[in-house]
This record gives C-alpha cells, structure tokens and sequence, in this order.
C-alpha cells in the first residue's frame, strides 16, 4: 500500500513514450500525498512485474501494454487502476471486479483528426511513392524511374466503419472527388447514404475500391477480419490502410498477400506488438508505409489525458467519489 520511504501510496504510471502525463498537467496536489513512479520505456515480463508490484493505483496510457488476469493476480496491493481515453480491449476487466479494484478512465478525447491526418498522410505517401521520391531527392536523384505513381480522382475509396472517424474520412475522400463505399457488421443502406456513401458487402469492397481504409472497433467478430482469403481479393494496385487496431488485420496473412502482389501497399499506423519490433519483416518492405503509431498523438488529446487521470487520481487519494468509473 505505501512506499516505504515516505509511507504515502504508490502510483505507476505506463507507457508514456511521449513523456506527456507529467508535462500537460498540474501534479502538485497527488505529489503531496502519493509517490509517483512513470516508465517511458515500455516493459515486459519480470521487469513490468517489478515496476507494478507494489502499486496500489496504476495507470495505463491506452492499451499500450496487455493488462491480463495472470499479471493482475500477482499484484497484491493493487487497489484502483485508470486508463486513458474510454475504451481499452487490453483490460481484463473480469479479473479486476474479482477482486473488487474499481476501474476509471480518463475521458473521451477528439481524436478523429489526429487519426484521419495520418490515415491521409499514409495514403498520400503510399499512392505518390513519396518515401521512395524523399529519398532520391536527399541523394541528389531526380524522379524514380520504372514506376508512376497513381492518382485517386474518380477511384473508390472503401471504408469499414462508419463511426466518427469513417465519416470525417468519407467526407475528405469525396473532397477528392472519390467514390466512397462503406460496410460494416451493422451497416444499413440509410446511414451509409447519411454520410453520402454506398453501403456494399464486404467482399465487393474489397476488390473494387483502390484504397480500403479500417476505422471500426476490434470485437469477436472482427478479429482478424482481413485474413489471407478477404486480402486476397484485393486490387492489385490496391493500398489497405489500417489507423485503428491491429487485430483487424493477419499479420502474417497480409505479408504474404503483399508477397503475392494483392493488395499492392499497406500503410500501417498500429502493431501486433508496440513498439514494432526493429527486425520485424514489415520495417524492410517498399511496398509498405509505416507510422509509429501516432493517430492519436497530438498534444490537445494527451492534453486530456493527463488532465483527465489528476482528476481521477486527485479524487481517489482525496477519499472522493471515483469519477468515471466502468461497470
């Protein structure tokens, strides 16, 4: 429960690789009456064991790092955790109400334009081969040779999942003057045309639009959702554009779909496993354009993030009501 030294509650706080929770709001009120420890550096097996067990509050930045049952159990004097943003897929939260730890969250953020700005830079430099391009221009090249690049005007542009996000992504595609279609598992012909779109079945597409972008939340049936058969039936000048979660896609699977040319790009902003390992066969691929994972990675959201888990904290060292609390 206490930290030794000064007898006040210990709190670990994970994953800030962007060293934001410290810098974006006011600590001085939880310093006084609790120890606070931040890792950067993302941890793993015994060393994240080491840094979390004699926590009594922890706090996840999103669901960067899995927080199983297995890792709770051994976690004696957990008594409250807080993560960021309002959703996180890593959380056994089964496990956590066993043992009576209330669980908050920091509150929704807008990170619909963070997420779309990266999901069109990834898709500008996948169509325009501009990686390839920055590069000889740094060379002292010209203009790659043997290549051109393609162009989006009057193409389709398909989108699984019409929530916030996919909307504001259909908007910009039609601003190019693009075709939009959309599907997801609940998708009606009437909201697709709310947003002045085409609701079509998955497979069509799939093989008809020159971009697929993913914007939907992970569940059990959209795991994996793109496996080798659905990859398959891509364009093969085709860029598929993933700026949600990883698990929607076969890893795997999609190295060898690119290996057999359908679909012709990936631009990829999330990862089975962040930050991407830096062997993983992804990182040497030309046919494939990566961000580490920066959707969501402007300063008004971690602004919010951090102002949000002070008023959480503050609140439950204080003895107040706990705010925003799931379940």
């Amino acid at each position: 429960m206490t930290d030794a030294r000064d007898a006040r509650p210990i709190i670990v706080m994970l994953d800030d690789y962007e060293r934001s929770f410290r810098a974006l709001a006011d600590w001085s009120g939880i310093d006084r009456l609790a120890s606070v420890r931040v890792e950067h550096a993302p941890l793993y097996g015994d060393a994240l064991l080491a840094a979390l067990v004699d926590a009594s509050a922890i706090v996840l930045q999103r669901d960067r790092t899995p927080f199983p049952g297995e890792l709770i159990d051994q976690l004696p004097k957990l008594e409250y955790l807080v993560f960021t943003g309002s959703r996180n897929t890593a959380l056994d939260l089964d496990a956590l109400n066993q043992r009576g730890i209330p669980v908050s969250f920091s509150g929704r953020a807008a990170t619909r334009d963070g997420t779309c700005e990266i999901a069109w830079a990834l898709i500008f430099a996948a169509v325009k081969r501009l990686e390839t391009n920055f590069a000889l221009m740094r060379a002292g090249g010209w203009r790659e040779t043997g290549r051109l690049p393609g162009s989006l005007a009057g193409e389709r542009f398909g989108i699984i999942g019409l929530g916030d996000i996919g909307r504001q992504m259909a908007r910009i595609a039609q601003a190019f003057g693009m075709e939009v279609v959309a599907w997801s598992p609940h998708m009606t012909p009437e909201r697709a045309r709310e947003c002045g779109c085409v609701a079509v079945p998955l497979d069509e597409l799939l093989s008809s639009s020159i971009v697929v972008s993913l914007h939907i939340v992970p569940s059990e049936s959209t795991y994996r959702l793109l496996d080798a058969k659905r990859l398959a039936l891509m364009r093969p000048e085709a860029i598929l554009v993933n700026t949600a979660r990883a698990e929607l896609i076969d890893t795997a699977a999609l190295i060898d779909a690119l290996d057999a040319g359908r679909p012709g790009a990936a631009a990829l902003d999330v990862f089975d496993t962040e930050p991407l390992a830096h062997d993983h066969p992804l990182r040497q691929r030309a046919d494939v354009v990566l961000t580490p994972h920066l959707g969501f990675v402007i300063r008004p959201v971690l602004e919010t993030f951090a102002r949000g888990v002070v008023e959480c904290l503050s609140a439950w060292l204080e003895g107040r009501p706990l705010l925003r609390t799931l379940g």
